[in-house]
């Protein structure tokens, strides 16, 4: 998404008309972004493509252009399947798309993007690639090695962000954690926060992806002295066997794990953890499974999102077989998720009577739907605000929880 918005940023500023995936259909040129990380992006990715390349050969438009994971990684074999797209770019050739249009680079337009989120928040990126070597990820085949942006670049994109009237920003890299080491030779992420938490205006900073190995501590220091980085840290963990963490070469293992957590649960109180699982990686047993669940009831996370492995060329589980069918892969990651399913809507009944502060998104059915501190776009909780009175997204309001399911909450304003 954030590329997009680069991309059309710098189209923009070259005086050309350009939208995200407009619904009008008076374009005449489509830039089809993709995402090579697992098959269902890899087949979204290419049923997009398709879908743009036919409406090409109706007439309806001029020029389809593909970019992004997917075609860095399989341009060649993309090229012979799909002869119908104009032209194929990797995820560093920003600059080659714009020649297509006779178009500059403007190196000036630092932080200028169009965003495709509403106007009130936005994805900040903070580096590119990843130095990690999990057996199960095609990241740095495709983005390369880690790259962090200067400290002094991402201040000052923040800054044009919040002029913008963006009042959220959620930081993201392949690896947040390891932010600074290829430029200051130590790792600097609370030093950028510490920079960023001091923009008048910046209301919610909100961290994603953050590796749990060699954590670095000082970054939660900064997060308890600082109100406007959210109690909220998206961790993925990936398991919690053993066996299952060292084929996945996550240089950690479940007692470190459990050990980090508490740690940052006892330096940050009352922070939300949030992490991300596989299930299905080969050799899993329904033992390892077990354990999995065991350590979501032991470690009480507040948010967990799963996903089935997918079985990726150039990885070096891609050695191993891929012994586990699909279904099965699904059926364990709905069991988790049903043990998380009972936790999550344990946490939230205990929020119920509580007062939180609440950023408006959306109205939706005559309805203001909206998040906490607690919560990122799309994958969290929403809060659904029960008021008579007119509401704007970006809007901060205090809500009362009235009521509390599964995975949202119900409130009034106070």
């Amino acid at each position: 998404m954030v590329d997009s918005e680069v991309l059309s940023g710098q189209l923009l500023a070259n005086d050309i008309d350009v939208v995200h995936e407009s619904g009008k259909k008076d374009h005449n040129i489509v830039v089809v972004n993709t995402c090579g990380f697992i098959d269902k992006a890899k087949e979204e990715s290419i049923n997009t493509i398709l879908e743009q390349v036919e409406l090409k050969q109706r007439g309806w438009l001029d020029k389809v252009y593909v970019t992004g994971c997917l075609s860095e990684r399989y341009r060649g074999d993309l090229e012979q399947e799909i002869p119908g797209v104009d032209a194929w770019f990797g995820t560093m050739e920003l600059p080659l798309i714009l020649k297509k249009f006779d178009a500059d680079y403007k190196a000036e337009l630092l932080g200028e993007r169009l965003l495709a989120t509403p106007a009130h928040y936005a994805y900040l990126k903070i580096s590119e690639g990843c130095n990690r070597t999990c057996s199960f990820c095609a990241i740095p085949l495709m983005r390369g090695g880690h790259v962090s942006k200067p400290i002094e670049a991402i201040v000052q994109e923040a800054e044009k962000l919040v002029r913008f009237g963006v009042k959220e920003v959620m930081l993201i890299a392949q690896e947040l954690t390891y932010y600074g080491l290829d430029l200051y030779k130590e790792r600097r992420l609370a030093q950028l926060l510490k920079a960023l938490a001091a923009i008048p205006g910046l209301e919610w900073i909100r961290l994603h992806y953050a590796y749990p190995h060699k954590f670095p501590m000082d970054v939660l220091d900064v997060m308890r002295e600082h109100p406007n980085i959210c109690n909220y840290l998206d961790m993925p963990l990936q398991h919690a066997a053993d066996n299952m963490l060292k084929a996945m070469k996550r240089q950690i293992t479940r007692t470190e794990m459990e050990d980090l957590i508490r740690a940052i649960r006892e330096k940050v109180p009352g922070i939300c953890l949030r992490t991300t699982l596989i299930t299905g990686f080969p050799g899993e047993t329904l033992e390892d499974v077990e354990e999995m669940k065991r350590f979501l009831e032991a470690v009480r996370f507040d948010r967990v999102g799963i996903f089935t492995y997918s079985h990726e060329e150039g990885t070096s589980a891609y050695d191993l077989e891929d012994n586990i069918p699909a279904e099965e892969k699904e059926r364990r990651a709905q069991e988790i998720m049903e043990v998380q399913q009972e936790i999550s809507y344990e946490k939230n009944q205990e929020m119920i009577g509580k007062v939180f502060k609440v950023i408006v998104d959306k109205k939706e059915s005559g309805r203001y739907l909206g998040r906490t501190e607690f919560d990122s776009v799309e994958v969290d909780n929403e809060v659904i605000i029960n008021t008579s009175k007119r509401l704007q997204p970006g809007d901060f309001v205090q809500v009362r929880i009235t009521k509390a399911f599964d995975y949202d909450l119900e409130g009034e304003l106070v």
